[in-house]
């Protein structure tokens, strides 16, 4: 199973050694809690076998009461014991009690197991008992909300920091305007200081004896009054920029202080996230994850649902065991766990933080933090949907936008980043990776290049640019990892460094080929030869790769709330001999066979209005294609080349 695993025997913590207790002494674990360490069985197990055992009881007095009575005057001839089976007293009800037990504790393990266990749907979903369902949806909507909010709350603190900033540097350059009036203010007082008494009143030289230097004492006394109205101007600069100064001072303080409440807010926000995760049972969460509806490749739609039924399975274990994950913070310290949970510990016996191990159900069984279960179950919900650069969700993402939305939702706030989320993690050593850790992959020229959460085995969930949608994937290198649910003490280095934007895995160009990969071959097939396996439908026979189809399919319905009816198609992926057909028929309008982005799947011929240029349904592209990665290229413009109103391409690879 790809999900955390059962332990062997060798592995168990010593103090989880099942100990024998009376029956009288025997007590459910209260509802809401992890079972006790060494607990043979679970709380919710030996409730059912109580009840089952009262149900036992009372059908025993009812099948007494149904029994005819002997006549009056006769008296039953006494039955017969064995002399080789004496019975004790009781030893009948004690024997019959413990029967009802274990049928009840069987029936129990039996009805769990079946709603997990069942085979997988061909939309890759286990199926999960009905009353989940809706609370699924609930708690997935719920968490997106909360999302939504804290991204709103960080993104106005990082405004309002911004703005004190701007408002910090434009206060120093007011500060460095004030001492050079000062400055000069200082240098005018000081040569005013050495000039003469002549110098300083030239008007006093005035003389009717004189009449010849009215002339020059007239300049002078210019130049004095001159200077003393610069020096009078520098002052009030001065002045003026110490106001400045100090209201820049007042801005950038006011600022910071609103900077703060959104940072609170957001904080808030993911606490209240925590707090509801922390109440999701994993019925619950096992129906979360499987809330995908993308549509993928057959081939990977195998690897999908595998993956998808492991978790489950896992999930599946802890309802029979009755565990609600913990949070994150009861497991941060493997010598301070709840009650009945022990360290989870690696081969060598070293103890692995931010997980633990509990004894429950007749096995050994990993836990995982609440967060981490939230975390998974959110990142399987979003198979199918497009990779798209550089975007969060919900219509698409990026690799680090998937682990940002899929762990925030979960109540740890991630930017999308991978540096950043390299350093809000502690990394995890050989033999330690557990489900929900983030595995990176790197490039000498990027650095930390991709990023996924790991679900078991080899394979994490990513939004990676090489499958083009959110998927399940193998990686042959996992020795990069982080555990996010284990603050870092210190940070930690990058484990490669590099000067290049991440790419997300997007396949390399060709040497001599645009650096563009949209253009490229995909998945080993030339333009034109994609078998239609490897392709999804979009209605109405058309088909697109499968990221493309997922984005069309999303715009699709946006454009029929506002129309009232979905796109209106006329062609898509186009096979080599149709793109021959198509340039012998129309070698004016067609690209040259074995070019066209309909031989890659990625572009689509639109009816319905969109034919034509100057209509409501034009314009409506026009403003939101882009928002599902759909492009109208330059060429196919009013004013392109070749004005093609109807040619549209994805293009969130560009």
């Amino acid at each position: 199973m790809s999900a955390p695993r059962a332990q062997s025997a060798a592995q168990r913590p010593r103090a989880q050694a099942p100990a024998r207790r009376p029956a009288a002494q025997q007590r459910s674990t209260p509802r809401g809690t992890t079972p006790r360490a060494g607990a043979t069985r679970s709380s919710a197990t030996r409730s059912t076998a109580t009840r089952s055992s009262t149900a036992a009881r009372s059908t025993a007095a009812r099948s007494t009461a149904a029994r005819p009575r002997p006549s009056a005057g006769r008296r039953p001839a006494p039955k017969r014991r064995s002399a080789a089976r004496p019975r004790t007293p009781g030893a009948a009800r004690l024997w019959w009690h413990r029967l009802a037990v274990l049928g009840g504790a069987t029936l129990t393990i039996v009805t769990v197991l079946a709603a997990f266990a069942q085979p997988p749907t061909e939309a890759g979903q286990v199926p999960q008992p009905a009353d989940a369902s809706s609370e699924a949806q609930t708690t997935a909507t719920a968490l997106a909300a909360a999302t939504s909010r804290y991204r709103a709350a960080l993104a106005e603190a990082t405004g309002f920091e911004t703005q004190a900033q701007a408002a910090r540097d434009a206060g120093t350059a007011a500060l460095t305007d004030v001492a050079a009036d000062q400055a000069a203010v200082g240098a005018y007082a000081a040569a005013a200081y050495r000039r003469s008494t002549a110098e300083r009143w030239p008007l006093a030289q005035l003389s009717l004896h004189s009449p010849d230097a009215t002339a020059d004492v007239l300049h002078a006394q210019g130049l004095a009054e001159q200077l003393s109205a610069e020096q009078d101007g520098q002052v009030a600069r001065a002045a003026t920029a110490a106001v400045r100064a100090a209201q820049y001072t007042d801005d950038a303080e006011a600022a910071e202080a609103r900077a703060a409440v959104a940072r609170e807010e957001a904080g808030t926000v993911l606490a209240e996230i925590r707090g509801l995760v922390a109440t999701v049972p994993p019925v619950v969460s096992s129906q979360w994850a499987a809330l995908a509806t993308s549509q993928t490749a057959p081939a990977q739609q195998a690897d999908n649902a595998a993956a998808l039924a492991d978790w489950q399975g896992y999930l599946g274990l802890l309802a029979v065991a009755g565990i609600t994950p913990p949070p994150a913070a009861d497991l941060t310290d493997p010598t301070a766990l709840p009650a009945g949970l022990a360290p989870l510990r690696d081969a060598t016996g070293t103890p692995v933080p931010g997980v633990a191990t509990t004894f429950a159900a007749g096995r050994t069984l990993t836990v995982l933090p609440a967060e981490t279960v939230a975390a998974v179950s959110g990142a399987f919900a979003q198979l199918g949907k497009p990779y798209l650069a550089g975007q969060t969700g919900p219509d698409g993402y990026s690799c680090g936008g998937l682990t940002s939305t899929a762990w925030t939702g979960a109540g740890i706030g991630l930017s999308a980043d991978l540096a950043e989320q390299w350093a809000a993690g502690t990394p995890v050593p050989a033999g330690q990776l557990e489900t929900g850790d983030l595995v990176f992959s790197t490039d000498p020229r990027t650095g930390l290049d991709d990023v996924g959460l790991y679900v078991g085995g080899t394979s994490v969930i990513s939004a990676s640019a090489d499958r083009w949608q959110v998927a399940v994937r193998p990686l042959t290198d996992l020795s990069t990892a982080v555990r996010v649910t284990v603050p870092p003490g210190t940070p930690s280095a990058l484990p490669v460094t590099g000067s290049g934007a991440a790419t997300c895995s997007a396949p390399t160009p060709a040497p001599g080929t645009p650096d563009a990969p949209v253009n490229g071959a995909w998945g080993g097939y030339a333009n034109g030869q994609i078998p239609i396996g490897q392709l999804c439908a979009i209605g109405g026979g058309q088909r697109l790769r499968c990221d493309a189809a997922a984005a069309y399919s999303a715009m699709s319905a946006a454009y029929a709330a506002t129309f009232g009816s979905p796109l209106c198609i006329t062609d898509s992926y186009r096979s080599l001999s149709a793109q021959v057909d198509a340039h012998h028929r129309k070698p004016a309008i067609t690209a040259v066979p074995g070019t066209s982005n309909h031989g890659w799947g990625l572009a689509v011929d639109l009816c319905g209005g969109i034919n034509v240029f100057g209509t409501a349904q034009t314009a409506w592209m026009q403003v939101n294609a882009g928002h599902y990665g759909w492009l109208h290229p330059d060429w196919a413009q009013a004013d392109g080349e070749n004005p093609e109103p109807w040619h549209w391409e994805y293009g969130s690879l560009s």
